[in-house]
């Protein structure tokens, strides 16, 4: 099951002049060490660091690929409080 949920599609929408793409990208993107597919947390936190450019997607993803841990810390959901901040960023 992929990570992109509604809350994500509308944030990437918003963010991206060509959303369809990253879109596409997002529900194909695996990090190649994980048996499944990148939760809504890791989606999250890639869109959220890219912060609408392309560029900083693919920085995500790559930081992603090398240790998703990272990636959380990055975009400030690696603490406890996870769910309240993606429930503020991603309303």
């Amino acid at each position: 099951m992929s990570g992109l949920s509604p809350r994500i599609e509308r944030r990437v929408r918003a963010d991206f002049e060509d959303a369809d793409f990253v879109l596409a990208l997002l529900r194909d993107w695996r990090i190649s060490y994980e048996e499944e597919p990148p939760g809504e947390r890791l989606v999250a936190a890639a869109v959220l660091c890219a912060d609408g450019d392309l560029d900083e997607l693919g920085r995500a993803l790559d930081l992603a690929e090398m240790d998703w841990r990272d990636l959380l810390v990055a975009a400030g959901l690696a603490d406890r409080d996870w769910p309240r901040r993606l429930e503020e960023l991603l309303p």
